[in-house]
């Protein structure tokens, strides 16, 4: 399942820190959804994720 969070990540100029930060998701998850480590996480986590990038799941979710 890859996701395009990095590239969303990136165009708002935000770092992992700060992504993580606001979307209340752990660094290391974020690190690992970026790089392909973690292939599943939860709808909650893409969520937060999404909404702290101010997108829709859909936009950072690869099909």
């Amino acid at each position: 399942m890859p996701f395009k969070i990095k590239e969303a990540r990136l165009a708002c100029g935000m770092t992992q820190e700060e992504l993580a930060k606001k979307s209340n998701v752990s660094r290391a998850t974020i690190i690992g959804l970026e790089t392909g480590s973690i292939k599943v996480t939860t709808t909650e986590t893409l969520i937060k994720i999404a909404s702290a990038l101010d997108k829709k799941v859909s936009d950072i979710f690869l099909m």
